[in-house]
């Protein structure tokens, strides 16, 4: 594998690893992308992508088992690290899928969409998974959010939702039939619940942001967003 991988792209098995890398690939064009499942290719990355599908208690004994857990959590801690669907879900303590036990990198938990709640202003009944295309409400600037308009429509895949620890974690949320984060920030760390590599022209956007982001300037100071998210 080559030394010089601008982008990892973590491979446990789970995910659209071919359609985030092919998406990478597109809006970084001089870059090397890496799938991989090695710890030191991942270590030595400039950037980390940590996609996923599936529940959070196989993705836990995925990583176990291919030596993967130590080099995520250190990649979260030391350098742009882009977390995506059950990727953003795995950052956090808890989830009720399965009783199962994530990453711990940020506080919170993953909880069920209640089917007692999932009735929309007609009283019409939501379906579970979560799964269309859904407005993004930006909750405060972000240097990924850059060129990308407010309430622009993102393509989401979950049954599962993230209760984000402390409010100022929440970067993005999206309303089913409640807001529910859809987009958390923590220093170098940005994840999203929905998918980028499958929204089209904002999607690609917010990948090409990841591709330039360093890490460390999070605000865009021309934005003017206002938040009502709350949780």
């Amino acid at each position: 594998m080559d030394a010089n991988v601008d982008i990892a792209v973590i491979d446990y098995g789970m995910g659209n690893l071919r359609s985030v890398s092919r998406a990478l690939e597109h809006v970084a064009p001089g870059a090397v992308v890496a799938v991989t499942a090695d710890p030191d290719v991942i270590l030595r990355a400039g950037r980390v992508v940590f996609p996923g599908v599936g529940a959070m208690a196989a993705c836990m004994q995925e990583l176990q088992q291919r030596g993967l857990v130590e080099a995520v959590r250190e990649a979260a801690a030391t350098k742009p690290f882009l977390g995506i669907c059950l990727g953003m879900q795995m950052l956090f303590e808890y989830s009720e899928e399965g009783d199962a036990a994530g990453l711990g990198i940020l506080p919170g938990r993953v909880l069920r969409f209640a089917e007692a709640a999932m009735f929309d202003n007609h009283h019409d009944r939501l379906k579970v998974p979560h799964m269309g295309w859904n407005e993004v409400h930006q909750a405060v600037p972000h240097a990924l959010w850059r060129g990308i308009a407010d309430e622009t429509r993102f393509y989401f895949v979950h049954s599962y939702y993230v209760e984000a620890g402390r409010p100022e974690l929440v970067s993005g949320y999206s309303l089913y039939p409640f807001p529910f984060a859809c987009a958390v920030a923590a220093g170098n760390i940005f994840a999203v619940q929905f998918h980028p590599e499958k929204s089209q022209t904002a999607g690609l956007a917010l990948l090409a942001n990841f591709a330039a982001w360093d890490g460390i300037t999070a605000a865009v100071p021309s934005a003017d967003l206002h938040s009502e998210y709350s949780l």
